[in-house]
């Protein structure tokens, strides 16, 4: 077991290694799925210092976050905290981490996608789904605009062309 004065440089939470020197919101934050108000609700909600450094923390008191991030039915963390309230498939709130929030992300788009809503339709054809502006923003991977020079020399060669005949 490791001691209050034992400092550990690397905390494995949730199948990730995290800085044992960051202050443990900064740290927790860290976490794919976990952001800086849920960080601070969980050491509020555990009565941890939010000012101790991750490295400090003993196995107990790190298992204990483990399982409340993790959104144990027993947390006293409120379920409007968690990242995934009523999910549609087993109704439950709950919070993902990691690649299960990814997952759960695809799925729900391409569930949109299969009933073919308005948001689905957005996402198969790669355009902003909230009502974003679309005329001047998102043009990555398109024509983004027309290069005056290239349509200038075009129409001085059609021009030419034209002179010729």
């Amino acid at each position: 077991m490791s001691t209050a004065t034992e400092f550990r440089h690397l905390v494995r939470i949730a199948g990730k290694d995290l800085e044992g020197s960051k202050k443990l919101i900064a740290a927790l934050s860290d976490l794919r799925g976990v952001g800086y108000s849920f960080a601070n609700t969980v050491v509020n909600r555990l009565g941890l210092d939010p000012k101790a450094r991750l490295g400090t923390l003993s196995e107990e008191q790190v298992k204990e976050i483990e399982k409340t991030i993790q959104g144990s039915s027993a947390s006293q963390v409120p379920q409007w905290y968690y990242n995934r309230r009523k999910d549609p498939e087993a109704g439950d709130s709950k919070q993902l981490l990691g690649s299960d929030l990814d997952f759960a992300i695809k799925n729900d788009i391409e569930a949109e996608r299969n009933i073919q809503s308005w948001r689905g339709v957005r996402h198969g054809l790669g355009l902003k789904v909230r009502g974003q502006r679309t005329r001047t923003t998102g043009r990555k991977g398109r024509t983004v605009g027309v290069r005056k020079a290239v349509l200038q020399a075009a129409a001085k060669e059609a021009a030419a062309k034209k002179e010729e005949k």
